[in-house]
């Protein structure tokens, strides 16, 4: 079962994170069964990874005392990675650690990403973007079966709910009774959905569903559909097959999963559609390229911050007040508070953590070319 230990909360949290003092040393480990299935695999990026990160740490040219914390924290992964951590369920592992801003996180990812040694001012979150949790539920009934798969506190899908009515089977012995009888196992059916689409209304008030499959026969589909609690409907994606009694989580999530992808797909689809809209009214609440995009985030105007994976873009940011600008905005201050920015060689980070602590929706774009007119970057804006 795929664990997931990003959730908004922190990732908000490591966003808000800047440390005073020393560096935050991000490293993403891939543990993608396909190439670091074995232990000897696994344990040759591991050693990899450290030694890259011990060697950044010994040739910075940070101040001595900050250098030497740095390694610290380099210690502390390799004593981490070295020691009994599970990634059970696990496909990437991001580790932060900074000793002087008291931080060492280390969470597992439901999907694989790159490996990555990076040491910054804050922590690297691109690659988390995208996998942060949303609450899914994947509801598994026939004539007589319910059974009812929901995220639990790590990620993974756990059986929540499984029920089971005694539905009369069919029988083809005819004569004047059969009519009578099979209405009454029809009856015996539609009480069950009806009992059954009750108990996932009950444990959505419960616990919020954000994504609900449902997994039933295709005939049966329209009287669930009409059986689900209004709150439910908008975020019902579909029906799937599987086989109800006697499907695991993981074999019921990748039957369903062509509906959380579709799902996702009509997501961006309708965040660029909206983006074109506005930029076609004369940039009425969105803005494209670098610098107006850094403007919004500056003015706390954005709504949805989307980039092309990838992005890169020199600029300079403020440690004291957050405020970030393009390159060519560099000077000797701050315009916000005076203070001296500093030159990065990526604004990206700087411009993810802005949006994240304004409560906006960031978003990569993969393989899709429709910011690449706008420079790579864009932002729909709250006004």
């Amino acid at each position: 079962m795929q664990t997931n230990d990003l959730d908004q909360a922190l990732l908000r949290r490591l966003a808000a994170l800047r440390a005073d003092r020393g560096k935050v040393l991000s490293i993403y480990l891939d543990l993608d069964p396909a190439s670091f299935g074995t232990q000897p695999a696994r344990s040759s990026q591991i050693s990899s990874l450290i030694d890259e990160a011990d060697r950044r740490a010994r040739e910075s040219d940070l101040p001595h005392a900050e250098r030497i914390a740095l390694r610290e924290d380099v210690a502390r992964v390799r004593e981490f990675l070295r020691g009994d951590f599970s990634a059970k369920g696990a496909h990437a592992l991001a580790l932060f650690a900074c000793g002087p801003a008291g931080l060492f996180e280390a969470l597992r990812l439901p999907t694989s990403t790159a490996s990555a040694v990076v040491i910054n001012d804050k922590a690297w979150l691109d690659p988390l973007i995208g996998h942060d949790r949303c609450r899914r539920a994947l509801a598994l009934i026939n004539r007589r079966t319910f059974r009812l798969f929901a995220d639990g506190p790590t990620g993974q899908l756990e059986e929540v709910v499984a029920t089971s009515d005694d539905v009369h089977g069919q029988h083809d012995q005819g004569g004047w009774s059969q009519p009578r009888y099979q209405r009454s196992v029809e009856e015996d059916v539609r009480d069950h959905i009806k009992r059954s689409m009750q108990a996932l209304a009950a444990f959505h008030r419960e616990h919020p569903i954000d994504l609900l499959a449902v997994a039933v026969v295709p005939e049966r589909w329209s009287e669930v559909e009409r059986g689900l609690a209004p709150e439910l409907r908008d975020r019902c994606l579909g029906r799937f097959d599987v086989d109800v009694e006697h499907a695991g989580p993981d074999e019921a999530l990748a039957a369903a999963r062509p509906l959380f992808d579709a799902a996702e797909e009509r997501r961006v689809a309708q965040l660029l559609e909206r983006l074109h809209e506005r930029l076609a009214r004369n940039g009425d609440r969105a803005a494209a390229g670098l610098e107006p995009v850094l403007t919004a985030l500056d003015e706390q105007r954005v709504e949805s911050l989307l980039y092309e994976s990838g992005f890169h873009a020199p600029g300079v940011a403020c440690l004291n007040c957050g405020w970030i600008g393009p390159e060519a905005s560099s000077g000797d201050v701050c315009p916000a508070c005076g203070h001296r920015p500093e030159r990065h060689e990526n604004v990206l980070e700087d411009a993810i953590s802005s949006a994240l602590l304004q409560s906006a929706r960031v978003v990569t774009l993969r393989d899709r070319p429709e910011l690449g007119p706008l420079g790579g970057i864009a932002a729909l804006l709250r006004f």
